[in-house]
């Protein structure tokens, strides 16, 4: 849409949102300081003259809007508004910090300076290449949290403003929202910022999901309300018998986090039961009476409700580290749902909303971040419990530092790398790759020659070691710290296990061609049995290995003839593990301008007699019909993956230039995909599901395993199908089967 103003209509918006911004900050108990905003405000409208936004507004727009942000969502005084209108400044204009010091004093001007080196030098594009390390170098390198509080105000005001942008940066600045800057806004407890980037960066990566799960959270709140009403009302009679002056509401879960249970949990929309959590918020005019009103209306729901023994949290006893107390319970309600409900005082409740004290470890569990922020947030703790005017003004002194429980090294080159503290040459090595870390012998710290399991020094300079003659080790699980480093060695061990797997198959294949026989599903399996070992792999793995010898007793197994039908449907005893072809593909014509990737078009994914121009990633192995997104690989292949995948999140914030916008073209191939059925075994139940699935449905089975136990049975399927829509058939169409519970996609 073409942006059409006038010069003065212009000046009429941008005064207006400066008068929104005053009229917050004079509503709030900071202390009055307008002349300096107004100063600020003044400069910034200068600096920013004759500049406009892609979206064709008035550049100053953005800086009031970030400073709105900071002053009526998050709370801060004078000296962050200030900052916050001028943070583009010196890395935008011609003006330098000393210019801002001179106008706005140091204080002003350093967190100005926080902000600008946040944004551009290595924690720009550099950083976004390591986006793992961008949230700690932008906690560690600040010194003041209001660099980092504001920095969070300016990512959410650009993502609201994001529909303005090409799909293609929309995608990378989504995807780095929601790996980075949600779980930093989610510890610094800003709760309503964190769910709001959720929120947004789901709209934009997702877009059709998203406004599917919108419309049926609104096309279900009648009947949520009328639910919720019934459940309250017993309660609310009780509360009004006590004489409270209370609120008692419904909090509904946010987009995202619905998706994501939906996605987790491998549900539907109407499967999700806590779609909402009921909060009670009373009136106390004595703290000290607090605690006992929490517990008696504790008393008054459960003499109401039957409770669930695992779910009370008590933090009025004992308030988390960061001020946060509350009486959470959770209770059966009439329906048959469980429902979670918080039982606040005003004080409370206003301690929790405010962003330093809301849910900063709210179901995250426990772990070295969090002990780090403990300690920080106790420092504070004053502050939050007594917000008086100009409190905030106190975090001046107060330096963000959640990462002391890490270590910076440095490689002979002089590059920086942080690893945890106690990571040994080993963690490096695998850091910086797995082939490095599968071959190291030793490392060189301080040019002196160390061990592979030598624990690493803030400021070592580290060098190391390898030799091709080295192999990974599965002991060498003990010097590893780092998950990175403990992931890379399995893939390490696996790729060696790979070849010896791939001499098996070899010994294997020649064997039964020897005798006149077939390396078949139903040859392996007996074989499988007869070793009792768990899948054709470790089948392999022992025969390349010379731990199961090709001999006549293994024949004689191999030439067993088949129990039957059911032998032909199932894997009878220990299942073996399915062996997928991988497709053969061609490499996608990809277009470059000026040697880059050209991310502005959308590329078609193409499959059709088994060739296709892509290559299908095995972390989530998309199909047809899912949300996906292409990665172009260091061979210029285009490798799929499904939006939602936690490997295609890191993709979108290290590597936007090499993610392209793809479709799918009308398939004619088939794919492979896992379906998990669970439910109450009963007499019929299979044949049921057997002529669901290839009579009803037509759909092709590869195969099928079934077990039951103590009345319940789970199967594992796996069909041929051309794109989601039929897979997402078949599941409903299985649930719709007496005693099945659960019917999903699973991993193939």
């Amino acid at each position: 849409m073409e942006y059409k103003m006038s010069p003065e209509e212009e000046k009429q918006m941008v005064d207006a949102a400066f008068k929104n911004l005053l009229d917050g900050y004079l509503a709030s108990n900071h202390r009055k300081k307008v002349e300096i905003i107004e100063k600020a405000y003044r400069f910034a409208c200068e600096a920013h003259k004759g500049i406009r936004r892609r979206s064709g507004e008035p550049y100053i727009l953005h800086p009031i809007a970030v400073a709105t942000i900071v002053s009526q969502e998050i709370g801060l005084g004078s000296t962050s508004i200030c900052a916050a209108l001028l943070h583009d400044v010196v890395e935008d204009t011609d003006y330098t910090v000393e210019d801002l010091e001179a106008q706005f004093g140091k204080k002003i001007a350093k967190i100005v300076e926080g902000l600008t080196k946040i944004s551009g030098g290595i924690f720009g594009d550099k950083a976004s290449v390591q986006a793992e390390n961008f949230r700690k170098l932008l906690l560690t390198m600040s010194n003041d949290i209001r660099v980092i509080l504001i920095k969070m105000a300016d990512r959410l005001h650009n993502m609201r403003t994001l529909g303005s942008m090409l799909p293609s940066k929309q995608y990378k600045i989504a995807g780095e929202t929601l790996y980075i800057y949600a779980p930093l806004a989610h510890r610094l407890g800003l709760f309503a910022i964190k769910t709001e980037l959720e929120d947004l960066s789901f709209k934009y990566e997702h877009p059709e999901t998203y406004e599917n799960i919108k419309r049926q959270i609104a096309d279900t709140e009648e009947a949520r309300n009328k639910i919720f009403d019934k459940f309250a009302a017993p309660i609310k009679e009780k509360l009004d018998a006590m004489g409270l002056k209370y609120e008692m509401k419904a909090r509904v879960k946010s987009v995202y986090s619905i998706w994501n249970k939906m996605e987790t949990k491998r549900v539907s929309f109407d499967e999700i039961y806590d779609l909402y959590a009921a909060r009670i918020v009373f009136k106390c005019d004595n703290e000290c009476d607090e605690k006992r009103i929490c517990w008696n209306i504790y008393s008054e729901i459960t003499d109401l409700y039957s409770l669930h023994p695992d779910r009370t949290r008590d933090w009025i006893s004992v308030p988390k580290a960061n001020g946060y107390r509350a009486l959470h319970l959770t209770v059966m309600g009439s329906d048959g749902n469980w429902v979670e409900i918080q039982i606040r005082s005003e004080r409370m409740d206003e301690m929790a909303e405010k962003g330093f004290a809301a849910y900063w470890k709210y179901k995250i569990g426990e772990g070295e971040e969090e002990t780090e922020l403990r300690t920080w947030l106790m420092t504070i703790e004053e502050i939050l419990n007594n917000p008086e005017p100009n409190a905030l003004d106190f975090l001046d002194t107060i330096k963000l530092n959640l990462f002391a429980s890490e270590i910076v090294v440095f490689t002979p080159k002089g590059e920086l790398i942080t690893l945890p503290k106690n990571s040994t040459v080993l963690d490096l090595a695998f850091s910086l790759h797995t082939e490095m870390g599968a071959h190291c012998i030793a490392g060189k710290v301080n040019h002196k020659l160390v061990p592979l399991s030598h624990k690493l020094q803030s400021g070592d300079q580290v060098e190391v070691l390898t030799s091709h003659s080295q192999t990974a080790k599965e002991e060498w699980v003990k010097f590893l710290v780092t998950a990175k480093g403990q992931t890379r060695l399995r893939t390490a061990l696996k790729k060696q296990r790979r070849s010896i797997i791939d001499k098996g198959n070899e010994l294997l294949k020649r064997f039964l061609a020897d005798n006149n026989m077939e390396m078949t599903g139903d040859n392996i399996n007996r074989i499988i049995s007869k070793e009792g070992l768990q899948n054709k792999e470790d089948l392999l793995y022992k025969v390349g290995n010379g731990e199961v010898v090709l001999n006549e007793q293994v024949l004689k197994e191999v030439k067993k003839s088949p129990t039957g039908l059911l032998s032909k449907l199932f894997r009878i005893g220990t299942p073996g593990k399915k062996v997928k072809e991988e497709p053969k593909s061609v490499t996608m014509k990809i277009e470059r301008i000026n040697g880059k990737i050209d991310i502005s078009k959308t590329y078609l994914l193409h499959s059709e007699n088994g060739v296709s121009n892509y290559k299908l990633a095995t972390c989530c192995e998309p199909i047809p019909g899912d949300d996906v997104v292409g990665y172009v690989n260091d061979n210029d292949e285009v490798v799929v993956h499904k939006l939602s995948c936690p490997n295609a999140m890191r993709l979108k914030s290290s590597y936007g230039g090499r993610l392209l916008q793809t479709d799918w073209d009308s398939p004619t191939d088939k794919f492979l995909v896992a379906v998990r059925i669970e439910g109450i075994d009963r007499m019929g139940i299979l044949q049921e599901i057997i002529y669901t699935i290839s009579t009803t449905l037509a759909i092709d089975i590869r195969r099928l395993e079934i077990g039951a136990k103590d009345g319940l049975f789970t199967s594992h399927l796996d069909v041929m199908v051309k794109d989601a829509t039929v897979v997402n058939n078949l599941c409903k169409r299985l649930k719709s089967i007496k005693g099945v519970t659960a019917a999903v996609r699973a991993k193939a």
